[in-house]
């Protein structure tokens, strides 16, 4: 997919931005009213709350941002987002939130493959049982609301409940009485940036009781990338995305029939690495890429077909099903590693980066400046060819009524679920003449890894909200039946002719759950809540299942827009499970996986919200928002580990990639036609491998306070000018040493642009 190919989804999004351009135009002046509320056009029984006024009073921790909270900065990148949502450790990657690692708790955070990660009630890693990394995450240009489930809130979804989940809404079709609507956006800045948006629709009469309805979105984000690279030709260090949603409704104008089909169809090229530097190199120049990396390009491609329905045969049932069908295919070609001084081996990027001194003749093959010949066939890079498959289906039924003076709500749902994950990669080597690197030597198909995972889960839940008095108990189970099978072929044997190994694992577990919460009155509620962490193991893998137990209490005070949240937890782990990939690094093999043994992760959440003052009243607000997150993890048994995250560990270590300390400061200013709002972020350093006692600045992620800015002005009604400043004070920090060396978050980056809403 070379960037800048002329695409059908990019003429789709001419069409749909010069569509609502035009009816933003012709609607100028003309007061819509309110925008619906992000649970329009979605199923509320899939999610664990439908608005902020449920999260607040669920059972469990639950937080939700709404279309308001997302429009305020318009972030593309989610891990921004997720500072607003405390208990969340949020390990950035290339600077743009393409790839993010998000942990909830001390899940662990890489690849986000410890949470349920959700769009519309579907999981969105391309195969969440037989390989659960998220190597595809929704753009959020085309997200009307976010929820974050911690706690015993989090068992409804599985197979992931150690953190929790985190659960996507995508723009619902516009409710417009049968007139089209949508929205427009145009923003361009820093680093060749740009962002197209559009989405048009409505719901309109058919015949008798009968509306259609329909919606058609595209997005196009593209961005040249704030890296330099070492080489003479030059190249671009960003990412082009083009992600187009097409949906189709029906339903009876009584509210009691909703059927709605999704397509969606995501392609994305981004120039990116695991390559970074050396320390010395980035503490002189971190926003340098080394010429060995030129060719680390990630392509990527995704169909995704869902059919929603959605049945309320009277006030007290309600029955709603998803079937869903996905297929991506991936190939990060990057460069794996270089060829020892001696010529008898290969030598990780992660101990060259490390140790320079002790690895010059690699480190300069890396570099090749102007006039070097590096060795001959010195650069291996690999193809991390994949092709992912998943399909499913998911039914759900919900009842009310009453025992005596107790108040149920109870919530019964069944899931079954198909995914794999087929590895056919291969080795090339290149040679670095000059900053340019040439092929030595082609490799074949499949001669690096030849290799098929697959997995079929039946899962059921069953939860009843129990309300007496002031009382609410939230009792919860979840069973999940897995199957895992893990097929093998010789390296080059692209036909697959005679499996070389066949391993299968099943996995039957009973996760159970309860929440409690009780309204002490005067908008105080006290919460808590107990429940059981499970993460499956990977096909082939010999490590046992990662579990623990989780448990949570605090309070709630005020209300959604307006109160207080204090929030104790702790997770203890049974076995906490480390998985083997390209981007934790440490010469493992990708996909195995190692036992820890006990581990427990426990900390302190607090969020506190307020507006000051009030438009109507004083012509002018102040809203401020505060979230705090204290973070302790510790291992409880010493090992040695070929995982290299850990290594040689002695109890009472703590865990890499867990930083103490994150605060989230923000403040705004609201005017009748403007507003402004910072959002001040801190977060202390963290470590790169397990330990403890000061971390050594060649193991140390760094510490930041990052500032960013947004700023809105009202032209007229349906039309503002929008602008953001992110990392106002271009503050420089390394965001992660792992897999291969220094790698810096986003310097300071300006955006700007006109938005339209009709």
């Amino acid at each position: 997919m070379p960037r800048g190919r002329a695409t059908r989804e990019t003429g789709v999004l001419a069409v749909v931005l010069a569509a609502a351009a035009a009816h933003a135009a012709h609607a100028a002046g003309v007061d819509e009213g309110a925008e619906p509320g992000p649970e329009a056009g979605a199923i509320p029984i899939i999610l664990v709350t439908a608005s902020r006024e449920q999260a607040f009073d669920a059972g469990g921790s639950v937080h939700r941002l709404d279309a308001e909270d997302l429009a305020i900065f318009a972030q593309a990148d989610v891990n921004r987002v997720l500072r607003a949502v405390p208990g969340l450790v949020l390990q950035e990657e290339e600077g743009f939130g393409l790839r993010p690692n998000i942990g909830i708790r001390g899940s662990g955070s890489d690849r986000s493959a410890r949470v349920a990660i959700m769009e519309d009630g579907v999981l969105v890693a391309p195969a969440p049982y037989a390989a659960p990394a998220a190597y595809y995450f929704p753009r959020l240009a085309r997200v009307s609301a976010v929820e974050v489930a911690k706690g015993p809130a989090g068992i409804k979804y599985g197979p992931l409940t150690i953190g929790g989940a985190i659960g996507f809404l995508s723009t619902p079709i516009p409710e417009r009485d049968g007139r089209p609507g949508g929205h427009a956006d145009l923003l361009g800045g820093s680093f060749g940036t740009v962002r197209a948006h559009g989405n048009l629709g409505g719901w309109f009469p058919l015949s008798g009781p009968l509306e259609g309805g329909v919606l058609v979105e595209g997005l196009l984000e593209r961005s040249t990338g704030f890296k330099r690279l070492d080489s003479p030709a030059g190249a671009d260090t960003g990412y082009d995305i083009r992600d187009m949603v097409v949906k189709l409704g029906l339903r009876s104008s009584d509210g009691r029939h909703d059927l709605q089909l999704k397509f969606q169809r995501y392609e994305e090229t981004s120039d990116e690495t695991y390559l970074g530097l050396t320390r010395g190199d980035f503490l002189a120049s971190p926003r340098r890429r080394y010429a060995a990396s030129q060719l680390d390009r990630m392509d990527v491609r995704q169909d995704f077909w869902q059919a929603s329905w959605r049945f309320s045969p009277s006030a007290d049932l309600e029955l709603a099903a998803i079937g869903y069908v996905r297929e991506t295919s991936r190939a990060w070609v990057k460069l794996q590693d270089v060829r020892n001084a001696a010529d008898r081996g290969w030598s990780p990027l992660s101990s060259v980066l490390l140790r320079p001194e002790a690895f010059a003749t690699e480190l300069a093959d890396l570099r090749g400046t102007t006039g070097f010949v590096g060795r001959t066939g010195a650069l291996r890079v690999r193809n991390n060819a994949r092709s992912y498959a998943a399909k499913g289906a998911q039914i759900v039924a919900v009842g009310r009524f009453a025992t005596g003076p107790l108040a149920h709500r109870l919530e019964a749902s069944a899931r079954y679920h198909e995914d794999s994950e087929d590895r056919l990669q291969d080795d090339a080597r290149y040679t670095n003449v000059g900053g340019v690197l040439r092929l030595a030597n082609a490799g074949a198909p499949g001669s690096q890894d030849n290799r098929l995972g697959e997995a079929r889960a039946l899962a059921f839940y069953l939860r009843d909200t129990i309300e007496a008095g002031p009382v609410t108990l939230t009792p919860g189970l979840r069973h999940e039946t897995i199957r895992l099978v893990q097929t093998r072929w010789a390296p080059g044997d692209a036909a697959r002719v005679t499996p070389t190994g066949i391993v299968r694992t099943e996995v039957d577990v009973w996760i159970p759950g309860i929440g409690i919460t009780v309204d002490m009155g005067g908008g105080l509620r006290l919460v808590g809540g107990a429940h059981r962490g499970f993460r499956n193991p990977a096909p082939g893998a010999s490590a046992r299942a990662e579990t623990s137990w989780n448990y949570e209490a605090g309070l709630r005070f005020g209300s959604p827009r307006s109160g207080l949240e204090v929030m104790g937890f702790l997770n203890a782990y049974d076995n906490l499970v480390g998985t083997c990939t390209a981007s934790t690094g440490g010469g493992c093999e990708p996909g195995d996986e190692f036992d820890g043994g006990r581990a427990r992760a426990a900390g302190l959440e607090l969020t506190a919200q307020h507006r000051l003052a009030g438009l109507d009243t004083h012509g002018f607000a102040l809203p401020v928002l505060l979230v705090y997150t204290l973070l302790d993890t510790r291992f409880k048994t010493s090992f040695v580990s070929g995982f290299g995250p850990w290594g040689t560990v002695s109890a009472g270590d703590s865990l890499p990639y867990a930083p103490r300390h994150q605060l989230t400061l923000g403040l705004g200013l609201e005017l009748p036609r403007f507003r402004l709002d910072g959002l001040l972020n801190l977060q202390s350093e963290a470590r790169n491998t397990a330990g403890r006692g000061p971390i050594r600045p060649d193991d140390r992620v760094d510490g930041r306070v990052v500032i960013d800015l947004a700023a809105r002005y009202q032209i007229r009604p349906g039309l503002a000018l929008f602008g953001t400043v992110t990392n106002l004070l271009d503050s420089v920090y390394n965001v992660s040493l792992r897999p291969s060396g220094f790698r810096p978050g986003l310097p300071r980056a300006v955006l700007a642009g006109l938005k339209a809403d009709f």
